[in-house]
């Protein structure tokens, strides 16, 4: 099978790649479990060396990985740069603070004979989604790697450029083969994986639908898995709100990416006291990002990474107006090559309508009028998702008071939402389950075992 990767800014085909055989799988397979045996038994002084190697590689070949996203993804080259800078700092992270995440711990109230110890599982299988191509796979492979295990990449096949130069970069920071190893298989092939007893846990970044099928396979398999998943954030702009400030952040949370986020803003729901105001410094916000060429560093919002995602939000939209929603800005494909959208606002959203009841993977904003705290609370919960959430007020006592009420696995007060390596990263609900980053995310595959010395 082929795996095609198009520039989304054009059109154009950038390249055409085989799949792995049957053969190459076995190999990849192997090595990792061969390469495992030895990479477990480094001391975490020495797995810190090779992290520290891996973001300097990442941080010398910068320029030319970030151009790489760009191509593959239409991410604008400035948010690309962050990217690969990102993914070098959670490798510094874990190479400052893995050893101590991992030292062995007793227990308050334990007896004295007793302590736990954290010891690594295997191989580790990461299936990751095209959005963010390095990074995604970046916060769970350093966590994964300082404490021990091995990494297999499966990615998507729009960005099999990215995959194939992430395995280069590991190459090139000199750690031993085998550690990290890239397949560029069908997603139909991910099950074989699983369950092969080589493979001792997976991380899955992407749909909730894609979620699903692995929990499902992993379970079977009885493995563990950490699903980080779809998301429906939404940002609450109560009525003491500094709107100018609100309006700002709310609009670079929901164009981050061109609106191709898991986290991204995605729900706007907003105090009928202040929602006429909010949504015309929202639409004069939203209005003045610049559209076009993602390889310019001016450039604010670049294509969407698929023609289908651009048809699939197009008719989100379109049946959202159909059903009462009113537009403020934007609503349509733009027109020349690549796979533009104008960013897009609509108010007057209920539920029923794509807007209020869906994931929104693109640049359109939703907004939802409501009369009460309670009432806020109500409709930011009234989704399958509970991935981030963000509350917008002068009070902070009152955030803090309604941050616990809204199901999500983030809740940020007067800020937008965001991944930080030392903090957990995750969702509930239909989001997923485990975490990622901090002391959490080097926790999730480990063996955490009870040694008892009599």
């Amino acid at each position: 099978m082929s795996l095609i990767s198009i520039n989304p800014a054009t059109g154009q085909r950038i390249h055409i790649y085989g799949s792995h055989s049957s053969v190459q799988i076995e190999a990849a397979l192997k090595q990792a479990h061969t390469a495992f045996l030895g990479w477990r038994e480094l001391s975490p002084a020495s797995r810190v060396k090779h992290l520290r190697a891996l973001a300097r590689s990442l941080r010398r070949q910068r320029d030319d990985l970030a151009d790489l996203i760009t191509a593959e993804v239409g991410k604008p080259i400035i948010q690309s740069r962050a990217e690969i800078e990102k993914c070098a700092k959670v490798c510094d992270y874990y190479a400052k603070h893995g050893a101590d995440f991992l030292a062995d711990e007793h227990p308050t109230g334990a007896p004295k004979q007793a302590r736990v110890v954290y010891e690594p599982l295997g191989t580790v299988l990461a299936v990751m989604p095209w959005n963010f191509p390095f990074w995604q796979l970046f916060r769970a492979a350093a966590p994964s790697l300082m404490a021990g295990n091995t990494l297999i990449l499966k990615h998507s096949a729009n960005v099999s450029g990215c995959a194939l130069a992430i395995e280069q970069v590991f190459h090139d920071a000199g750690l031993p083969t085998g550690v990290m190893q890239t397949l560029l298989i069908p997603s139909k092939e991910v099950e074989a994986l699983i369950k092969d007893p080589r493979i001792a846990a997976v991380t899955l970044t992407g749909s909730t639908e894609a979620g699903r099928k692995v929990a499902a396979q992993a379970g079977a398999a009885l493995k563990p898995c950490v699903l980080e998943l779809g998301g429906s954030d939404p940002y609450l702009v109560l009525e003491d709100a500094d709107l100018d400030q609100a309006a700002e952040i709310c609009a670079a949370a929901r164009l981050v990416n061109t609106g191709q986020s898991c986290v991204s803003a995605k729900r706007f729901i907003v105090h009928q006291k202040v929602r006429t105001e909010f949504q015309k410094k929202l639409v004069k916000q939203i209005a003045a990002y610049r559209v076009g060429d993602p390889t310019d560093e001016r450039t604010q919002i670049g294509p969407m990474a698929r023609h289908d995602l651009r048809d699939e939000l197009h008719a989100q939209v379109t049946k959202s107006i159909r059903r009462g929603a009113k537009l403020l800005l934007g609503g349509k494909p733009l027109p020349g090559p690549g796979w533009f959208y104008a960013p897009t606002v609509l108010t007057r959203v209920k539920a029923g309508m794509p807007a209020y009841d869906d994931e929104m993977f693109g640049p359109v904003a939703a907004i939802i009028g409501v009369r009460s705290d309670e009432e806020a609370v109500r409709v930011a919960n009234d989704t399958p998702f509970g991935l981030g959430a963000a509350i917008f007020t002068r009070d902070r006592r009152r955030a803090r008071e309604l941050a616990p009420l809204i199901d999500a696995g983030m809740v940020f007060i007067n800020a937008s939402v965001r991944s930080d390596s030392t903090l957990p990263f995750g969702g509930v609900k239909q989001s997923g389950f485990g975490r990622e980053l901090g002391v959490w995310g080097i926790r999730a595959f480990v063996n955490v075992k009870t040694v008892w010395s009599a």
